[in-house]
This record gives structure tokens, C-alpha cells and sequence, in this order.
């Protein structure tokens, strides 16, 4: 049996991989934050008979965090770790942003992934993917991009910490690119969310590197600019 954990799995491209994990014969743990968007995932899963375990969850709080690992270690270990849950925070300027805010977002988009990989290291499988979800603004600092930018430029070097110090795992550094998410709509309300990808549709390049890429191919790329490499 395999298992997978995936922060943020209730909803955007967590959701996406949740359902395309599980119907790989995957046991899921989804985590969400909001009761509305776990009922609904578990209606889907139950709808498909699929094995997804939403679950309550809070990746910033570490009481939280502990639960999760003890019901990996439970399960008997992980093969799959995506570290997706965000939070974007307010599109103003540093002199503008709340001091608590800030806060609140760093705890969840990097101490949340930091807390979880320390805990669940031991419950990783010897070739068990890792993946953690990065964007655009973690390598390019951007105006207006806050907290979420310097949350995502600590994404980048905890992922090549990981990497460098869990040889044996796959561990990978995605940015997904422009997808039709709430996040996104978010940051730029004005944007036609037609025009840009599904995040259905957006899966690919995440389940290759959970489930088929090798340790020496880990590292960073953009979902988007991703192609399967060719067999040998």
C-alpha cells in the first residue's frame, strides 16, 4: 500500500493530486482548513471510492503537525509529501503590512513545511517523492508581493536544504505556474481566469516527480516549461 500526505489538498492543484494520487491506489491525507472544502472532498472520494482521509489541519500549529505524523506513522510511512498549503496575505507594500500578518503567513508557508518534514523524515520511505511548491516571486522579489514573496524565497532554500541532507528521497522544488485557483484570483482580481491552465489539467509534471523521477534528476523547474523526459 501507498500513502501520501498533501498539504492544502482540499482545494487548487492540492485538491488535483489528492484525487489523481488516490486513483493511482493511493491512501490520501488531504489537509484543509475548512470544514466546507473537506465534506467536499470527501464526497468526491466517496463518489470515486477512492481511499482520501481529509483532515483538519493547520500546518502552522505544531499540535497539529504531531497528529498528522502520528497518523502517518500509523498508515506505516509516506511515499508521496507535497507541501502546498499557502497563504498569499495582502497584495500592499512592506510599510503597510501588518506586523501580525506577516507573521501568520510565514508560519504557514514556511515554518508549516519546515515543522512537517522534520517530523515525518523518519516515516519517508527510502524512495519517497517530496515536494515543495514554490512560485515565481520566491526567485524575483516583486513589489506588493510581501510576506508571500519572502515565504516563497524560504521555500527555495528549505527545499535545497531537504535535497542536500534526504539524498536517498526525491526531492523537488516546483513552481506550478498560472493556474485557475482562489489564490490567484486573489492576487490579481482583475485577470481572466479562463485564459490560464486547470489546475486539473497541471498535475503531470508533480506526479512525475512523485512517482517516476529518479534522485539524481531532483531539483527546481516550472510546471509549465516542464516535458517528460525521454527513456533512455
Amino acid at each position: 500500500m501507498k500513502n501520501a500526505l498533501i498539504t492544502g489538498g482540499t482545494r487548487g492543484l492540492g485538491r488535483a493530486l489528492t484525487l489523481d494520487l488516490a486513483r493511482r491506489g493511493f491512501t490520501v491525507l488531504a489537509t484543509g482548513r475548512t470544514p466546507k472544502t473537506l465534506a467536499a472532498l470527501a464526497r468526491d472520494a466517496a463518489a470515486e471510492g477512492l481511499d482520501i482521509r481529509p483532515v483538519r489541519a493547520d500546518v502552522s500549529n505544531p499540535v497539529d503537525n504531531a497528529a498528522l505524523t502520528a497518523l502517518v506513522q500509523e498508515l506505516g510511512g509516506l511515499d508521496a509529501l507535497v507541501h502546498n498549503a499557502s497563504l498569499l496575505g495582502p497584495r500592499v507594500p512592506l510599510a503597510d503590512y501588518a506586523p501580525d500578518i506577516f507573521q501568520d503567513v510565514l508560519a504557514v508557508n514556511v515554518f508549516g513545511p519546515f515543522d512537517l518534514t522534520r517530523r515525518l523524515t523518519p516515516h519517508l520511505r527510502p524512495d519517497a517523492g517530496v515536494v515543495f511548491v514554490t512560485s515565481g516571486v520566491g526567485v524575483v522579489g516583486k513589489a506588493g508581493w510581501g510576506a508571500y514573496s519572502v515565504s516563497k524565497f524560504g521555500i527555495e532554500g528549505l527545499g535545497q536544504i531537504v535535497r542536500e541532507e534526504l539524498p536517498e528521497q526525491r526531492v523537488f522544488v516546483i513552481d506550478p505556474g498560472s493556474m485557475q485557483t482562489a489564490m490567484r484570483a486573489a492576487a490579481y482580481p482583475s485577470e481572466d481566469p479562463s485564459r490560464l491552465r486547470h489546475p486539473d489539467d497541471n498535475t503531470a509534471p508533480f506526479l512525475w516527480a512523485l512517482l517516476e523521477a529518479s534522485p539524481d534528476q531532483a531539483g527546481r523547474f516550472k510546471a509549465q516549461a516542464w516535458e517528460r523526459p525521454q527513456a533512455a
